[in-house]
């Protein structure tokens, strides 16, 4: 399953590098400021890798991961941002979604109550 799972976003602490998949690029300029902010944020704070993902379904995993030997990697701290990011960023989150399934999975857009 992991082979149909596509990286929105992510940035590596290790590397001091940030990635936005370039097919996404139609995604509003906003949104991707806003997604780079909150990836390099992440791993400035708690270290290590941290991606965004749409899964085979579109709905979004928030990933973080880090090297064996790294012993500055806060893992609890890992775990209340992602929680944070999820409740502060619900609606961009939903959004992202919504694009992933029409756009890119072309599914009809959900109708509006």
């Amino acid at each position: 399953m992991k082979e149909d799972r596509i990286v929105l976003c992510g940035a590596n602490a290790y590397e001091q590098k940030y990635f936005f998949n370039e097919k996404f690029d139609k995604i509003p300029q906003s949104i991707k400021d806003e997604l780079h902010i909150i990836c390099v944020l992440f791993t400035e704070e708690v270290g290590g890798i941290f991606t965004i993902v749409f899964e085979e379904d579109g709905s979004i995993s928030l990933e973080t991961d880090a090297e064996e030997d790294d012993l500055l990697y806060d893992e609890i701290s890992s775990g209340l941002l992602v929680g944070e990011i999820r409740r502060n960023r619900q609606e961009m989150l939903e959004s992202l979604q919504l694009y992933y399934r029409v756009f890119i999975l072309h599914e009809p857009i959900p109708e509006m109550d």
